[in-house]
């Protein structure tokens, strides 16, 4: 792993909890806010937390670069 890697990973892993938090709140929203899916809550509600820890690691490994964006910038200019 070189230290591109080393340093995506580490940003990834920074974002991963705010992700899975915007990920997690949209999902409960999107529940909460639908009649049909709010009479199920029981069962739609684990289902979000599920998904929102699977969909936040790629999610945060795609936002990563950007966040680097003007790190690697200033690096690559000097």
């Amino acid at each position: 792993m070189n230290s591109d890697s080393q340093a995506r990973m580490r940003v990834a892993a920074l974002i991963y909890l705010i992700v899975n938090a915007v990920v997690f709140g949209v999902g409960l929203i999107s529940v909460l806010m639908t009649p049909t899916l709010a009479q199920h809550a029981f069962f739609w509600i684990p289902a979000i937390i599920v998904t929102s820890f699977v969909l936040s690691a790629p999610l945060s490994w795609f936002i990563a670069p950007s966040m680097m964006m003007r790190f690697i910038l200033t690096r690559r200019v000097h």
